[in-house]
């Protein structure tokens, strides 16, 4: 008898975590999908999901409501709970940083706004910016679980050094998640317990972007992830193979950016020509549609405005479009070639130019692609907005996930 009840409680806490991934994601909207998703009893089901009740991460129903869209009995409805604890999510790119609280389901509960100078100093950086976090935490009185960041860099594994922050600048090989741990110590952002000092974790952009968008957006429900992207400045690219970033043996996969799309086109940065680095990135935009940067807006808001604005009556506008939307093709036709994604979605600017005209782009790449000749790849522009920090939330949240007992001091 022993024995198998503690069988049932060590399956109950087991569970514990998938059924908190299901809630999370939005796989599991009411009980009886969650029974079904982790394969257990009624029973167990309803024991998990009163747990995960208990921590505080989620919202049970206390009366079951009709099936919604089939027929069957009614179930407890089940969500993330909008006042429960929440993560601090980072993010410095080339034209500033943007802090924000996140809590589960990859809702931002509040941000600050995204501004600063990144300066060469990662410490006077990341200090400032941790400091707005902290201040957000105060004002909001919310409980922090976990921090993350989220940088223009391939992050080497396990040591957490920035290897190539091109675009800042900032000295290859950083130690950028020691010394963000340092500014959470010295902001005294709390842990779980609210003794200790939340733990930081460190990405580049473009892979915590794509674990977003797979958890949360456009690439929801996706086997073999493709996502391509360009911020303030370069292009990164990234994988999710079911469910889990695909970053290599060291963390540097995917560095879709030094694809050559021009051979004869503008130096990039790692000693070639023509690289979709700066070929597609909207430093290239600007020049293709002869606009200048401006001083006072980010390259990445510039452009995008641009697009919104003059698309449909000015020429130079339109034929910008297409010259980046045909280097772009040309690299994604590539990347299909090898990696046979089920699925690609596009993010910064370039969900930009998939919205002007997506057409021409899947024509590009149709043409030059064995699998998208077939039409069998979806070209998606991403559907969050801040992808990077909802990433970098993810990141935080991830050890919640997998125990949460054990993340929260159960």
């Amino acid at each position: 008898m022993t024995h198998t009840r503690t069988t049932k409680l060590e399956r109950g806490r087991s569970a514990l975590g998938p059924a908190l991934e299901l809630v999370h994601t939005g796989r599991a909207p009411t009980r009886a999908v969650l029974t079904a998703e982790l394969g257990v009893t009624r029973a167990t089901a309803g024991a998990v999901a009163a747990e995960l009740e208990t921590l505080g991460l989620i919202t049970v129903d206390s009366r079951p409501g009709a099936a919604v869209g089939a027929q069957g009995r009614p179930s407890h409805r089940l969500a993330v709970r909008e006042d429960g604890p929440v993560v601090l999510a980072v993010q410095v790119h080339a034209d500033g940083f943007r802090a924000a609280l996140v809590g589960l389901g990859g809702r931002i509960v509040a941000t600050a706004p995204g501004c600063g100078t990144v300066e060469a100093d990662p410490a006077s950086v990341l200090r400032e910016v941790v400091e707005e976090g902290a201040r957000l935490l105060r004002e909001t009185g919310r409980r922090c679980v976990g921090a993350g960041l989220a940088v223009p860099s391939a992050v080497a594994e396990p040591e957490g050094t920035a290897l190539n922050p091109l675009h800042l600048a900032w000295e290859a090989g950083v130690p950028v998640r020691d010394v963000f741990n340092q500014c959470l110590a010295e902001a005294r952002v709390p842990g779980p317990s609210g003794e200790t000092t939340a733990n930081g974790f460190t990405a580049n952009d473009l892979n915590l972007a794509a674990l977003a968008e797979h958890r949360h957006g456009a690439g929801r429900g996706a086997q073999h992830l493709l996502v391509v992207g360009t911020g303030h400045r370069g292009v990164g690219g990234a994988l999710v193979l079911d469910g889990r970033l695909h970053t290599g043996s060291s963390g540097l996969a995917l560095e879709v950016g030094h694809l050559t799309v021009d051979p004869g086109g503008r130096p990039c940065h790692c000693g070639s020509r023509g690289c979709l680095d700066v070929e597609a990135d909207p430093l290239a935009f600007l020049e293709a549609a002869g606009r200048p940067p401006g001083p006072e807006v980010s390259l990445l808001d510039q452009s995008r405005e641009l697009i919104a604005a003059e698309y449909a009556t000015s020429e130079d506008v339109r034929a910008a479009v297409g010259t980046l939307i045909d280097r772009l093709g040309l690299g994604l036709a590539g990347l299909v070639n090898i990696l046979n994604p089920d699925r690609v979605v596009l993010g910064g600017l370039h969900r930009a130019l998939v919205e002007a005209d997506g057409d021409r782009l899947r024509a590009v790449v149709a043409d030059r692609s064995l699998w998208g000749r077939s039409g069998s790849v979806p070209l998606l522009a991403s559907s969050l907005d801040h992808a990077s920090l909802v990433g970098a939330a993810e990141l935080a949240w991830q050890p919640v996930l997998d125990d949460p007992l054990g993340a929260l001091g159960g």
